[in-house]
């Protein structure tokens, strides 16, 4: 039951940091079952990027994408990483150096992808937050907090999503996602989300 409240509480203190409200996912329950598509990844805070400028070993580094979302770098001080693609952190990089350097090449590798994480707090063996390299499921980052504990009311998890300054409620019923075999009732995690076991 300590636990419970700790959860609860750490919850409500990491919503009030946002000055997010809550809205209810009830509108459309399967919205976030699909598998997320594909694409280029978008840079986020944590992440580590190698910047190689061709021919200029000065200006060549590797750097981490603070959590302001922004890299520093010699002539340009700071420069926004996180929400680019790598491709599109390179043509910002490449415009900027214009002015120092002549028809600059440059190129940006992420060397260290720590960006994407969820936490999963409340009745579960191993509570904290999680690095995830590829889409995660509920029952995927449940198992990487070594599974529920034994009081824990697997009908009243929730996943609370930030989303454009509130904080979604996404219902989650174990039960139903494990005798469904994940077909329906498990869906995938995007990064920030909170899985909270009461």
């Amino acid at each position: 039951m300590v636990h419970f409240f700790a959860a609860v509480f750490a919850a409500a203190w990491l919503i009030s940091l946002g000055g997010c409200s809550i809205a209810d996912n009830r509108e459309d329950p399967l919205r976030d079952r699909q598998a997320p598509p594909i694409g280029e990844y978008r840079i986020g805070p944590d992440d580590e990027l190698h910047i190689n400028v061709w021919r200029n070993e000065a200006l060549t580094r590797t750097v981490p994408v603070r959590l302001d979302g922004m890299i520093s770098l010699p002539l340009l001080d700071d420069v926004r990483a996180a929400g680019l693609t790598p491709v599109e952190l390179r043509d910002v990089l490449r415009k900027k150096l214009t002015a120092y350097v002549s028809n600059p090449e440059v190129s940006v590798i992420v060397v260290g992808v720590r960006s994407f994480k969820v936490s999963v707090m409340g009745e579960v063996k191993k509570p904290g937050a999680f690095e995830i390299k590829s889409p995660n499921t509920v029952l995927d980052a449940l198992a990487r907090a070594e599974g529920l504990n034994e009081f824990a009311q697997r009908s009243r998890i929730v996943v609370l999503r930030s989303e454009g300054g509130t904080v979604r409620r996404i219902p989650f019923d174990y039960y139903r996602a494990v005798l469904a075999n994940g077909d329906q009732e498990n869906f995938y995690l995007r990064p920030g989300d909170i899985v909270v076991v009461p």
